[in-house]
Parts: structure tokens; sequence; C-alpha cells
């Protein structure tokens, strides 16, 4: 338990609350006798990031619409991106799975991991209360929300640029990835007319070929 709480950032009063937190139901299944699995902590943990991250984000962005910020809620605490966070914290090896799913490769699965994530929030939340559940969101998952300089359009704005002219044709090409799955780097190259103008890197396509738009237009004279 110590050795989780460090990597969380947080330390318990009722270590039971994460224990239970760590708790698959198909090990909950097989050690009947009171032993409850961390599906009713999961769905809690659904609710506290859910308002968590909408008040972060209807702070941050004052001047985005209703959608944007449904959009961007989805994409920040999706399955995918509890299941990134969950890894960086090591958290498949403090679980507790049935012998089935541990033989199955259940620590590694991306939906076990995702909802006992989701579980461990709800075990700080009401350990600690929703500021306690409030740092340790915005610490492991909304730290990703973009600034506004990142949430700018380069290839728009790129796009508008080069268009001034007749018979230009801008393309992206992806030049390298490296890394994990769950965590990979993408490399992308914008071109105009076959010609590398720009390069840039990031964890996904579109925010890489951001990237390699923004490069290509800081090095366009003013």
């Amino acid at each position: 338990m110590e050795s989780l709480e460090r990597r969380l950032g947080y330390a318990f009063h009722d270590r039971s609350l994460l224990s239970e937190a760590l708790n698959h139901s198909s090990y909950a299944n097989e050690h009947r006798g009171g032993l409850s699995s961390n599906e009713r902590l999961e769905f809690l943990g659904d609710s506290v990031l859910g308002f968590v991250s909408a008040e972060f984000l209807f702070k941050r962005y004052g001047e985005l619409p209703e959608g944007d910020l449904t959009r961007m809620r989805a994409a920040l605490v999706c399955e995918q991106s509890l299941y990134g966070v969950a890894k960086e914290l090591g958290l498949g090896g403090y679980l507790k799975l049935g012998r089935g799913e541990e033989a199955g490769g259940g620590r590694e699965r991306q939906s076990i991991l995702a909802d006992a994530m989701e579980a461990v929030l709800a075990a700080v939340y009401l350990d600690g209360g929703i500021e306690a559940a409030r740092e340790l969101i915005e610490r492991v998952l909304l730290r990703q929300a973009p600034t506004a300089e990142e949430r700018r359009d380069y290839k728009t704005t790129l796009q508008e640029v080069t268009q001034r002219r007749s018979g230009q044709v801008l393309t992206y090409h992806m030049v390298d990835q490296r890394g994990p799955d769950h965590n990979k780097t993408f490399l992308f190259e914008v071109r105009l007319n076959g010609t590398a103008i720009g390069r840039g890197e990031g964890h996904s396509k579109k925010e890489a070929e951001q990237a390699a738009a923004k490069a290509a237009l800081s090095d366009m004279p003013a």
C-alpha cells in the first residue's frame, strides 16, 4: 500500500478503500465471504472524474462552447487516457485478480486498468474529499489539457499563408514513430510542393502535424 501511495502522491487515512479499489471482480468471486470488488468504486469514480474534469475545462476555457468542452473532456478522460495513467503508475502490479484473469494477462488489459484507475480516484475522494480527488485528477490526467497556445490551428494558418500564391501544395508525411503502444511519439514532416519546410512531433498524429506546421510557420519570413 505504501508503495502505491507514494506513486499516487496521496496517503490514505483508511487503506481499506484503496484495497477495495484494487479488487477485480474475478478476485472477489473467488474469495467469497464479504469481499467486495472495485465495481462500485469504479461507478463513483466515473462521476467524480466527470465533475472534476468538467469544472476544470469550464474554468480554463471560458471562450469555448459546450460542444467543444464536451469533446475535449471525452478525449482527456477516455479509457485510453485512464489506461495510460494506470500504466505510468504501475497500477497493474497492485491489482488483485482471479486465477483465470491473471493467466489471461489481465494486468495489462486496457479495460481492467482503466476501470481500476477510476476506482482508485473514487477511493481518494471517499478518503480525502473532493479537493484530494481534484488534486490527483488534475495532476495525472488533466495536465494533458492543451493551453490556448497549443489549441491554435497551425495547419489552417499554414494553409492560408501558402495559398496566397497559386500552385502551392501542402502535404504531411509521417517519418518516424517510437515508444510503446500506449505512449507513442510520432514525427511528421510538412512539405510544400514536395520540399520539406517543417518537422514536429507529438503523442498523436494530429498533434505531430500541428507541430510540423508550427515549425514551418516559425521559419517563414515575417
